[in-house]
């Protein structure tokens, strides 16, 4: 289908396009976990349902979930039940899900994010949480500006963060879209126990059509291992409070490989066929730069001859191709979103960004 699901969650072919933007407001405060409507209560124990959750009602596979998850994780089944039975199973996701990705080369990918306005919004989200970015930077020895770079491009700082009921999304693509049922129900596991880790009403939760959440657009899996409660108040919101949203995916990073004060990537250039079967290889650093360089591929600035990096072409313009070398940092930016264009965009608008706060920028 057209959805790939990586870091924290589901890009669909492009999320990113801008394909759909939503907003939603803001999840912070909201109340502790609460139970259904006693009347709902009243249906589900005399067997039935709410007419908008019908779909999940008396199916043999959302029991057998049921009953699974409540003996693995120890969960009330009752109320394990009650909560899926609250699922609105939604068509128009199934549909986003079934149409193709196409791929875009990258120089139409790259002005959705490298563009002064992200740039400038970056900026000025820099300038307003500097010392949480500073602190961030510290703790975890991530690069503020790639910070701020990811969290523009995944909600344009918050502003795009998703419509649909969490609930909802996870619900329908586990048991209405078998192609990907066992990774999301498995995200759906996770949803419910991070609803019960932060005391709160799994209904109430707002994300993407992937169930993909907050600025950051983590997946419940990600949340879990790595969402931060940033600033000690006992919850981890990435919703509506910057001091988590800007800890979360520093720690992401750091996580998953980020080197303090490392570089990014180098321009490089390589015989066409070499470079042709070295790109099949996009996603992973099996060979230092000297191995790489002893195959035929010549670095065009300084790098360490031991680091180890990989071959990736950008198409410049129709026909024009660029070939360049990603490092240790390029890679932990593919861990967050599997995609070499979304890493190199995040690399380029971090620089724009961190262009903007020089004295005498406009």
């Amino acid at each position: 289908g057209g959805v790939r699901c990586y870091h924290s969650g589901c890009w669909y072919g492009a999320r990113s396009r801008q394909l759909i933007l939503f907003t939603t407001p803001k999840l912070a405060g909201t109340p502790m976990l609460k139970r259904l409507s006693l009347a709902a209560s009243l249906l589900i124990a005399l067997g039935q349902a709410p007419a908008h959750a019908a779909s999940l009602a008396g199916r043999a596979d959302v029991d057998a979930y049921i009953d699974q998850i409540s003996r693995q994780h120890g969960l009330n089944r009752d109320e394990v039940r009650a909560t899926l039975l609250a699922a609105d199973t939604k068509p128009s996701i199934l549909a986003i899900f079934d149409k193709p990705a196409t791929g875009r080369p990258w120089y139409r990918f790259r002005p959705s994010f490298v563009n002064d306005g992200l740039a400038r919004q970056g900026a000025a989200f820099w300038a307003k949480h500097a010392e949480l970015l500073q602190s961030a930077s510290q703790i975890y020895g991530v690069d503020p500006a790639m910070i701020v770079a990811i969290i523009g491009m995944e909600t344009g700082y918050g502003r795009n963060t998703g419509s649909f009921r969490v609930l909802d999304a996870l619900a329908t693509v586990a048991f209405d879209y078998p192609r990907r049922a066992s990774y999301f129900q498995q995200e759906l596991t996770e949803f419910l126990l991070l609803a019960k880790e932060e005391r709160r009403d799994p209904t109430e939760f707002k994300g993407s059509y992937a169930g993909a959440m907050g600025w950051p657009q983590f997946m419940p899996s990600s949340f879990r291992k790595w969402a931060v409660d940033g600033d000690a108040d006992g919850h981890r919101d990435i919703w509506g409070n910057p001091a988590d949203v800007i800890a979360s995916v520093a720690y992401y990073f750091q996580q998953h490989g980020w080197q303090r004060g490392g570089e990014m990537v180098v321009a490089a250039t390589a015989p066409k066929d070499l470079a042709d079967r070295l790109a099949q290889d996009k996603f992973n650093l099996h060979y230092t730069v000297a191995e790489l360089r002893a195959m035929g591929v010549t670095p065009g600035g300084a790098v360490d001859e031991q680091a180890r990096a990989v071959l990736f072409p950008l198409e410049v313009a129709p026909g024009e191709v660029e070939y360049w070398l990603g490092l240790q940092n390029f890679y932990t930016v593919t861990r967050y979103n599997k995609s070499t264009l979304y890493a190199m965009a995040a690399h380029q608008l971090a620089d724009a960004i961190r262009q903007r706060r020089q004295p005498g920028a406009q």
